[in-house]
């Protein structure tokens, strides 16, 4: 009776075995290619344009316009404003005023920040009053730092007219 039961044949059997193998190997690819995923990404803010123009009103200073474009694969959060190494917060609210694509921002920039979402750009108007007491007069290079949640720094200048 046992000698008319037969074994799977030898190709079914390699080909059984080679199908299972490469499911396991794809299964285990997209799972460590999401485990990389994860901690490969990135933010990257380039400034493509920043100004400075002179204001009339309500009072004597300059509007500094910054162009933020995130070219990364994260969202970035920008939470602070050096200008001069002084973070904006320092200054007289008088004196510094900022938005965010016309979105006043608060003058310390604590959470929640501004975010600028992976692909998109923001931009900033830093409003500097007259002061020749912080360096701000025309004619002068203004140095400006943004700091981001991940900590990065990203510094530009611009003079003033």
């Amino acid at each position: 009776m046992k000698r008319d039961k037969r074994a799977l044949s030898p190709v079914i059997a390699t080909v059984i075995l080679i199908s299972v193998t490469i499911v396991v190997a794809v299964s285990v690819a997209y799972w460590m290619g999401a485990i990389a995923g994860g901690y490969t990404a990135f933010e990257q803010i380039e400034l493509p344009s920043i100004y400075a123009k002179a204001t009339s009103s309500p009072w004597d200073g300059w509007n500094i316009t910054i162009e933020l474009k995130n070219t990364g694969s994260a969202d970035a959060t920008l939470n602070n404003v050096f200008i001069n190494s002084i973070p904006l917060g320092d200054y007289a609210a008088a004196n510094v005023t900022i938005t965010a694509d016309g979105k006043d921002v608060e003058s310390t920039l604590k959470t929640p920040g501004v975010l600028i979402t992976k692909g998109n750009s923001v931009t900033l108007v830093i409003g500097l009053r007259q002061d020749t007491a912080q360096g701000f007069t025309a004619g002068t290079r203004i140095e400006i730092k943004l700091h981001t949640a991940a900590g990065k720094d990203y510094p530009t200048s611009v003079k003033l007219p």
